[in-house]
């Protein structure tokens, strides 16, 4: 039996395995929607960066959390959360489906539900949904439920809770580390279908880094004329010119060293 939840309603969940999957109905810009999931521990807040499951990070180092991806169907576009209950961390005592729109607001999402699956029931019907609707409209992040413990089991709660500064604010409050720095990308929004594949793999882990630093744009030293030797790498350059390859590099006496950014990078692989 599928339950149709109401906003702060529960369910019990009798399967050890969940799959929460979030679906929306494309069209003429509406933005994409990625799903993601908050594990937190006993004080509510994540117990380190790692309890963050997103697309840069897509598998939980517990192994028992992980994003599948989007993927087509008839309806729309998904995206998914799998979690193995049965294998989470005593530690942790809840979990937040999240759902974040790159900067564009929810009121451009048209039909976004969140639904519960026993992945071992194939093609079987939801174990409960909810329609998830944001109270503002304004809002670039929803938590569209969560995953808690009761008792020697868990339920699953219909939440629907907005965030105005997303996926970024969001995971400041649940103690993230967010790195101020990292500039927003553009919004992802587009034509019907544009740029979305039928179906999507696991992305990659490996996090987006910055590009390096643009080389310099002044102009290179004049090499000697033919018939004589050029300067030989490794030996005293000409006044002015690069210094070699090799040797120690001039020290500068401006600006302070900083570290590199740190956190998590919300920038799309």
């Amino acid at each position: 039996m599928t339950h149709a939840m109401l906003k702060g309603s529960n369910v019990p969940l009798k399967t050890t395995t969940v799959r929460a999957v979030l679906r929306w109905t494309t069209g003429q810009g509406v933005p994409d929607v990625d799903a993601s999931a908050l594990l937190l521990g006993p004080d509510g807040r994540v117990r380190s960066d790692e309890d963050f499951v997103f697309y840069n990070q897509p598998r939980h180092p517990s192994g028992q959390v992980w994003r599948l991806g989007k993927k087509r169907v008839a309806e729309g576009l998904t995206d998914t959360i799998q979690t193995d209950l049965s294998g989470v961390e005593s530690s942790v005592g809840r979990i937040l489906l999240v759902a974040s729109a790159d900067g564009v607001t929810f009121d451009r999402v048209r039909s976004l539900r969140i639904s519960l699956y026993d992945p071992s029931t194939a093609e079987g019907e939801p174990l409960a949904y909810f329609d998830v609707k944001p109270q503002t409209g304004q809002e670039t992040a929803l938590i569209c439920g969560e995953l808690y413990r009761r008792g020697d089991g868990w339920k699953f709660r219909a939440l629907g809770e907005g965030y105005s500064d997303g996926l970024r604010g969001l995971a400041a409050d649940y103690g993230i580390s967010v790195d101020e720095s990292e500039a927003e990308l553009p919004p992802a929004v587009g034509p019907e279908g544009a740029g979305v594949p039928e179906a999507v793999g696991e992305p990659s882990a490996e996090v987006s880094r910055p590009l390096p630093p643009e080389a310099p744009t002044s102009a290179v030293p004049q090499q000697a004329g033919y018939g004589f030797p050029p300067p030989a790498y490794g030996y005293p350059q000409p006044a002015g010119a690069a210094p070699a390859y090799g040797y120690p590099q001039p020290v500068g006496t401006g600006g302070e060293f900083q570290l590199p950014p740190q956190g998590p990078q919300f920038i799309r692989p």
